[in-house]
């Protein structure tokens, strides 16, 4: 864990001295996922992805918004979605989610979800990099790899990562 320390420099003229403090700061700070997304977060957990709908321009939004930002009006309805979907964009990565150096590169990438299509998630997929570079993922057809449910807390990483559908 890196420790962060904040210093204060005053100088005094009179004394010609300067003062200097050192103090690790507290701080903290909260996040209200909201309706929407809590109700996402909680789905994940259950080894389901919900979207919300809006009927006045059919589309179904993954992750939920309450608001539809086309249609400027609050959607309508919660539609639970395959965990399937098209690989749409694809990267090796070679540093991890904390930005350390990873171990191995890693494919991550956005999964356009076949029931709500334009939409996506951000996540790894389990393929050979080589796939990336030479450009024969994109299209593919992947489907989502859950954690065991008792060890699902509720975020987007109760998705390990997605593969791809043997066909």
């Amino acid at each position: 864990m890196t420790k962060v320390y904040k210093s204060i420099a005053v100088g005094v003229e009179e004394e010609k001295r300067i003062i200097t403090i050192y103090y690790k700061p507290y701080i903290r700070y909260e996040f209200s996922a909201g309706q929407a997304l809590s109700r996402y977060l909680q789905e994940l957990k259950n080894g389901r992805i919900i979207g919300r709908k809006c009927n006045k321009c059919n589309r179904i939004l993954v992750p939920p918004r309450l608001y539809c930002e086309q249609c400027f009006r609050m959607t309508d309805e919660w539609v639970y979605v395959r965990d399937e979907g098209i690989v749409n964009t694809a990267v090796v990565s070679y540093i991890t989610q904390d930005a350390r150096k990873a171990e191995r590169p890693e494919v991550v990438g956005v999964i356009e979800l076949i029931d709500a299509p334009g939409q996506g998630i951000f996540h790894r997929i389990n393929v050979d990099p080589k796939e990336v570079v030479e450009k024969t993922v994109f299209g593919k057809r992947v489907r989502a790899v859950w954690k065991k449910s008792e060890e699902r807390v509720g975020d987007v990483n109760d998705i390990l990562y997605f593969e791809l559908v043997k066909s």
